[in-house]
């Protein structure tokens, strides 16, 4: 029995404002110019591009901390804020090792009814608060990693992220928690009785629609805050902190305080949401919408509907099992696929007279940091795809509805709005319309003809309405706190989203009295009108369990029923807005060279291998800016009983990236000196450096990534004056060169593997330098990967070639079959194929107690063949087998194990029983 199992020793959670994913490590590129500002404990770094919103951020910074982290006891705190305003992604973090917070600084097209950064500030400083609460601001030298992952086994990612949401909403006269349709999924699940375990609102599911653990966190720390006050959140982190050494901490805190663990918790507050929820749908006399579109039996959403001349429903699809795409769906509710599209943070797209308009992200082949937003056009006519704009920061493109007219949200480096006019043909921006107080714009569009403009304009007062006709601009709505949005013109009226009644629906605005009506009665929420040519009719997005649906509705405009909406949060006291009175100062500015700030000392922290025989600490050093990492340790190697001495430097400013690496080692090998088996044991001095270029790029649905590499390295060895004179002394620099392409199509959530993708790696080592050796390897490996059977399966062949001599003779620089090392060679490794057949099969998203979440259970057929021509034929495996798998959570931690089994049957020819194999990975 072989087991392979994969430990680690520090579990790293990241807390993100906007999205469920891990923050990067990548870079900006040097064209951009930083600066510092060092003001109340914030030493904040920036482009040169966006300094007066630096200048405001240092302002706020110290402004609001004191009151953000009043209620955990945390008034001062030093951390380092960058500022990235290169990418077109809204996001923002807090970690350790290194400490720093990171600040996206592009707003979203569909968010708060507040200032972007405002509305981050408050959020990431929550969560620097709760950081200092239960790691300290001091500690002993290089604590950062250790704490990092203390604080991932102590906390649960929800509490922190439904604190910092509770804290966003309560000190401010926005946040998500006032927000129907951010809780929206979580109010379906309960009103149609899905009474999901904790586990599944926790983790999420690949089969149903779940909330997610953010809105999960407020509502549960909501929940807290009115039963217990607003120090609830206090007392179980500084109970925590008081007794670390436990299995499930939190849960163990919160049942000393409120006699419920965390499961016992979650379903009283299921109850009172339940209750809630009821009674105010109840109130709001909701209308039941028949769905145009095939129900599915996972989760699947249809984005704004648009009907086509011919009577069908143009949408963008996404589901669980298949990436986003254009669809179009007939009267009879048949789909036909029109084409897969690429990453878009929110669905959007327009269309007029057989143009579809769309905009999708592309990123800089090597710095991440920096990326694009462009728009698409596709031709239903013609079917032609073409990308009209190129290196581009456009957002929401809307078209006329007579096809001549294209306008867009144009957000530069300096973090400017502005609505701009585009040609339609070659992409150029014609015309440029005024935003003076750079309110942050969103979701605009054109009347018919394209004369008059509608769009949302965000500023910290609120929301607003705005037309622009005859060159006169209008505010229809101003300054609200509804959350209202693309507004949409129709019978010389205007359509819009908002949450009058509590729950998102459709209404429309009169500009000629300003009245508003309601258009929709959605039990859930209604979104994305769009209208008949003779304006009696509207399509929109009719909110259900498993997602958006489609639905239609006669124009018939009703009063605006009151509001029942059901808010969770603590109330904003006027003297807690955080906002009333920020300074206007103007701090000292000076230039920050990431070169000089290289070295950034944060951890100690313990290492181990994969069996644990090797175990020791290493010091790390990472700049803010994931320019340059570095660490040097120690490593007990308990085999040989002796201690290994390491560093490595990886710089990663440039085009391409180097590394370097020393080890000085202690090593053991046998050897063959006048026909005797000899043991030999030294100590040797390495030195490896290599530089490689990692380029990748996307367009449409299609990732294409291209590395080329090279690298060399010398060793001295010390032997014993006996093996001195046997052995060579010193390897002198071979020579190491790698090229490798990759090409797969985007994977939906369901994919275990890609179902299209192209994977060729080419290596090749030498001796150029070294008189006293000699060889050559030469290695090839392909993957390539086809749609099987059914949705979600995949078919991997895997080609690999090669070949050695002298020094590399013994070398296996290839993939070798299942079952490799228990199985007797007949021959040196020269070729293997591998043929993998893999599925999911099951989503039972079973909770086994605290023990367990079981996410998905997957299977796998393999023959595996090597040597072929020599050893094997195609009609003789090496081996072949079964493989079961699955996808769970552990403990109630958010790290996902890859748990399974593999059975290996091998050919008769080695005289082998079958190998069973126990399988575990991790993944974050």
């Amino acid at each position: 029995m072989k087991i392979k199992l994969l430990t680690t020793t520090i579990l790293s959670f990241t807390f993100l404002s906007g999205f469920a994913q891990f923050f990067d490590e990548s870079q900006t590129p040097l064209s951009v110019k930083w600066r510092q500002i060092e003001h109340g404990g914030f030493k904040i770094i920036y482009p040169a591009t966006i300094e007066k919103d630096a200048q405001r951020m240092a302002n706020t910074f110290a402004r609001i901390y004191p009151t953000v982290g009043r209620s955990l006891t945390q008034q001062k705190t030093l951390i380092p804020v960058v500022l990235q305003n290169q990418g077109t992604t809204s996001n923002g973090f807090v970690q350790l090792a290194p400490k720093k917070s990171q600040f996206y600084t592009i707003s979203p097209q569909q968010f708060d009814s507040q200032d972007w950064l405002n509305n981050l500030a408050v959020h990431e400083l929550r969560h620097v608060a709760q950081f200092n609460k239960i790691t300290g601001t001091t500690g002993f030298p290089f604590p950062e990693e250790v704490y990092f992952g203390y604080l991932g086994l102590s906390t649960p990612i929800w509490f922190l992220e439904g604190d910092a949401v509770s804290t966003e909403t309560e000190l401010t006269y926005a946040g998500r928690g006032r927000q129907p349709n951010w809780i929206m999924p979580f109010r379906a699940s309960l009103l149609e009785g899905k009474n999901f375990s904790y586990s599944k609102s926790y983790f999420g599911s690949e089969k149903d629609v779940t909330a997610g653990y953010y809105q999960l966190g407020y509502l549960i720390n909501s929940q807290l805050q009115k039963q217990y006050g607003p120090s609830i959140g206090n007392q179980i982190l500084s109970d925590i902190n008081q007794r670390p050494l436990r299995l499930y901490p939190f849960s163990q805190s919160l049942k000393k305080i409120t006699g419920k663990n965390t499961n016992q918790y979650y379903l009283q507050t299921l109850q009172q949401l339940r209750k809630d929820w009821q009674q105010q749908d109840e109130q709001n006399k909701s209308i039941n919408y028949p769905s145009l579109n095939q129900r599915s039996s996972y989760a699947t959403s249809y984005h704004l509907p648009t009907a086509l001349p011919n009577g069908d429903i143009l949408c963008i699809k996404q589901s669980k099992s298949e990436t986003p795409r254009f669809v179009i769906i007939s009267p009879n509710k048949k789909e036909k696929l029109l084409l897969k599209i690429g990453y878009q943070e929110q669905p959007w797209f327009s269309y007029a007279e057989n143009t579809i308009v769309w905009e999708e992200q592309r990123e800089d082949p090597r710095y991440k940091q920096r990326s694009y937003n462009v728009i698409c056009t596709y031709d239903l006519q013609t079917g032609k795809l073409n990308q009209l704009t190129h290196k581009t920061r456009l957002f929401a493109p809307s078209i006329s509805a007579n096809g001549k007219n294209l306008i867009a949200v144009n957000i530069d480096l300096s973090n400017h709005h502005n609505l701009v006019m585009l040609d339609l043909v070659t992409g150029k921006i014609t015309d440029s319309i005024p935003n003076p107080a750079n309110d942050q714009l969103q979701t605009p569009s054109l009347n018919a003809d394209g004369s008059e403009i509608a769009w949302i304009a965000v500023n910290e007062n609120g929301k607003s309405l705005w037309v622009k006709n005859n060159g006169k601009t209008t505010a229809l709505i101003s300054n609200t706190r509804q959350q209202i949005s693309r507004p949409i013109f129709f019978n010389g009226k205007i359509a819009f989203n908002a949450h009058y009644s509590g729950i998102d629906n459709v209404y429309e605005l009169d500009p000629a009295n300003k009245k508003i009506s309601a258009l929709t009665a959605s039990k859930y929420g209604a979104f994305n009108p769009s209208f008949s040519a003779d304006g009696k009719t509207m399509l929109f997005n009719n909110y259900q369990l498993m997602g958006f649906e489609i639905a239609k509705t006669d124009i018939k405009p009703t009063d605006i029923p009151a509001s029942g909406f059901v808010y969770y949060g603590m109330p904003t006291k006027k003297e807690d807005y955080v906002f009333e009175s920020i300074p206007d100062s103007t701090f000292t500015s000076t230039k920050y060279s990431p070169l000089k700030h290289a070295f950034n000392f944060h951890s100690i922290s313990p290492t181990s291998d994969d069996a644990v025989e090797n175990v020791g600490l290493q010091l790390k050093s990472n700049d803010l800016l994931n320019t340059t990492s570095f660490y040097t340790g120690i490593t007990y190697q308990s085999s040989l009983r002796r201690v290994e001495y390491s560093a490595g430097l990886s710089y990663r400013a440039l085009y391409p990236v180097f590394n370097f690496t020393y080890r000085n080692r202690p090593r053991l090998a046998n050897y063959r000196f006048q026909n005797t088996i000899n043991q030999a044991q030294w100590r040797e001095d390495y030195f490896g450096l290599t530089a490689n270029l990692p380029l990748s790029f996307n367009s449409f649905n299609h990732r294409f990534s291209f590395v080329g590499e090279t690298g060399t390295y010398y060793v001295n060895r010390h032997f014993n004056p006996i093996d001195a004179s046997r052995l060579a002394n010193t390897i002198a620099f071979p020579m190491t060169y790698r090229i490798g392409f990759n090409h797969q199509l985007r994977s939906a959530e369901r994919d275990i593997a890609p179902r299209w993708a192209q994977v060729i790696d080419l290596k090749f080592q030498n001796l150029p330098f070294d008189k006293n050796l000699n060889g050559k390897l030469f290695a090839f490996e392909s993957y390539f990967y086809f749609p099987g059977f059914a949705k979600n399966h995949t078919f991997l062949a895997s080609f690999n070639y090669q070949q050695n001599s002298g020094t590399f003779a013994s070398v296996n620089d290839i993939p070798t079959v299942y079952g490799y090392n228990q199985v007797a060679a007949k021959s040196l490794l020269k070729n293997s194929l591998l043929l993998n057949y893999r599925f999911p099969f099951l989503f039972p998203d079973l909770e086994i107690g605290s023990l367990a979440y079981i996410r998905n259970v997957r299977a796998g057929l393999f023959s595996h063949y090597e040597n072929i021509g020599s050893d094997t034929n195609l009609s003789q495996p090496k081996t072949f087998g079964l493989e079961i798998k699955s996808d769970m959570n552990l403990l109630r931690y958010q790290p996902v194990a890859d748990v399974g089994a593999r059975l290996i049957f091998v050919n008769k020819i080695y005289n082998q029983n079958p190998i069973f194999e126990l399988l575990f990975n991790y993944y974050f």
